[in-house]
C-alpha cells in the first residue's frame, strides 16, 4: 500500500476550499494493491465511480427497503434509498467544507451488503449462518467491496482507498472485532491494512452515516402513509412531525393531503439537516481540528444531532417500529422470507452442485467442497447478493415440482 501524495500534482476537484479537517485525495493512505493513478480523476472520484459501476450497486434496484418491489412502483427500493442518502450527504459535506467525492462514495457503498427482503432477509440469513461464523450486512458491504466484486484481473474487489474502506467499516462508529464474531471481511482486511478500528471515522464518513438516518426516517414516513399503515392524524402526536405539520399549515393554510405530505417531508429533512449542521459546527469549533486525523482521535462523533433532535428522532423511530415495521402485513412477509432464505441456504449448502456454475467454481476456489463452514460462507455470499425477485425465482426453480417440467 503506497501513499498517493508523491504521484500527482493537485487536481481541480473542488470549487470551494476544503476545511483543514477534510480528507484530501493527494494525502490518501492509498490502496491495498498499488495501481497507476488516473490522469483526470482523483482517488476518491475513482472510488465513487467504481462503486456506481459495481454489479452489487445495480442489484440494489430490486432489493427491498421496507416494501417488496412488486407492491408498488413508488415505494423506495434499496437503490433509491441509497441515492437519497448520497444527495443529503453531498449537501451536508459541502456546508461543512469537506470532501464531497469521498462522502458520496461512502454513502453509495454503505448498503451494498444488504440481503434480499431487507432486514427480514438479514435476520434469517444470520440465523442460518450462526453455526458458520455469523452474518452482518455492514460487514457484507465491505466483503462486496474487497472480495466479491470481480472486475479486475489483478485482484478481487474494487481496490478502493483506505479512506473509503474506513468509512464503510465505521458506519456505526469505532469498530471492534472478536475472534468468532461475524466480522469476516473486517478481519481479512485488517490483516492487509490497519484500519485503526478503535478511532472514529473521518467527517466525510460520519456525514454519510447520519445522512442514512435522515433519509430512511423521512422516506419511511412517506412510504408508510402511501401504504396506509398510519395517517397524518396519527403523526400529529409524534413531536417532530407534529411541529413540522403545524408550521406547514401556518405557512400554506389548508392543503391537499399530497401537498401536505410533500411539504412536511421536505421541511422535516431541512430541520434535521439544519440541526446536524448547528451541532456539528459547534463540536468542530470546540475541538479545533487541524487535520482529518484530529477528527479520528477526537474521542466522540463530530457529526451528530443535538440532544433534543436525537430525542425527537428516537420518538419517531419508536412510532415507525410500532406502526410500520411490526405491522401485520410486514409480519406476514417474515413467514415467507424465512421459508425462502432457509430453504435456499439448506439446499445449496448440502448440495453445492445445484449452484450456478460460477458459484460452484467459487466453492472450489475457496476450498469448500469438503469443508461445510467454507461452503456455507460462499452460499451466504450468493444469497446475500440476490435481489428479491431472483430469490423468489430461485426458490420456485428448486422447490416448485412443476417448474420447467414439460
Amino acid at each position: 500500500m503506497s501513499n498517493l501524495a508523491d504521484q500527482k500534482p493537485s487536481y481541480n476537484y473542488c470549487a470551494l476550499p476544503l476545511a483543514a479537517y477534510a480528507c484530501v485525495p493527494e494525502q490518501s493512505r492509498g490502496r491495498v494493491y498499488d495501481e497507476p493513478i488516473s490522469e483526470h480523476r482523483n482517488a476518491f472520484q475513482r472510488d465513487r465511480d467504481r462503486i456506481i459501476h459495481a454489479s452489487a450497486f445495480r442489484r440494489l434496484k430490486y432489493k427491498t427497503q421496507v416494501f417488496v418491489y412488486d407492491e408498488g412502483d413508488h415505494y423506495r427500493t434499496r437503490l433509491t434509498h441509497t441515492l437519497e442518502v448520497a444527495q443529503i450527504t453531498r449537501s451536508i459535506a459541502r456546508e461543512l467544507m469537506v470532501n464531497e467525492d469521498l462522502a458520496e462514495g461512502i454513502a453509495l457503498a454503505h448498503d451494498l451488503g444488504h440481503t434480499p427482503f431487507a432486514h427480514i432477509g438479514e435476520k434469517y440469513l444470520s440465523k442460518c449462518m450462526e453455526p458458520y461464523g455469523g452474518f452482518e450486512h455492514n460487514d457484507q458491504s465491505l466483503r462486496v467491496l474487497t472480495t466479491l466484486e470481480r472486475k479486475y484481473p489483478q485482484w478481487n474487489g474494487l481496490n478502493l482507498t483506505w479512506e473509503t474502506l474506513e468509512g464503510v467499516v465505521k458506519h456505526n462508529g469505532p469498530h471492534t472485532i472478536s475472534k468468532d464474531g461475524p466480522e469476516v471481511a473486517v478481519r481479512e482486511l485488517q490483516e492487509k491494512i490497519d484500519l485503526e478500528l478503535e478511532g472514529h471515522a473521518s467527517v466525510e464518513a460520519q456525514v454519510a452515516a447520519l445522512s442514512d438516518d435522515i433519509a430512511y426516517n423521512n422516506h419511511d414516513v412517506e412510504d408508510g402513509l402511501r401504504a396506509k399503515l398510519f395517517t397524518l392524524k396519527d403523526l400529529e402526536d409524534v413531536r417532530l412531525l407534529g411541529h413540522v405539520m403545524k408550521k406547514v399549515r401556518e405557512e400554506h393554510g389548508v392543503l391537499e393531503e399530497r401537498y401536505l405530505v410533500n411539504e412536511t417531508i421536505r421541511n422535516m429533512i431541512g430541520s434535521m439537516v439544519n440541526d446536524v449542521l448547528r451541532e456539528t459546527e459547534g463540536r468542530l469549533k470546540e475541538l479545533g481540528p487541524h487535520s482529518a486525523d484530529d477528527i479520528r482521535g477526537a474521542g466522540r462523533q463530530m457529526v451528530a444531532f443535538s440532544d433534543d433532535m436525537r430525542e425527537q428522532v428516537d420518538e419517531l423511530r419508536a412510532f415507525l417500529f410500532d406502526r410500520m415495521y411490526r405491522h401485520y402485513t410486514i409480519n406476514r412477509l417474515h413467514l415467507k422470507v424465512e421459508r425462502i432464505v432457509t430453504d435456499l441456504f439448506t439446499a445449496f449448502t448440502k448440495h453445492y452442485d445445484v449452484l450456478p456454475d460460477n458459484w460452484q467454481d467459487r466453492v472450489k476456489e475457496a476450498g469448500g467442497v469438503d469443508d461445510e463452514r467454507i461452503r456455507a460462507r460462499v452460499v451466504c455470499d450468493y444469497i446475500a447478493g440476490m435481489t428479491d425477485r431472483y430469490a423468489i425465482r430461485e426458490h420456485e426453480r428448486l422447490f416448485d415440482l412443476y417448474w420447467d417440467l414439460k
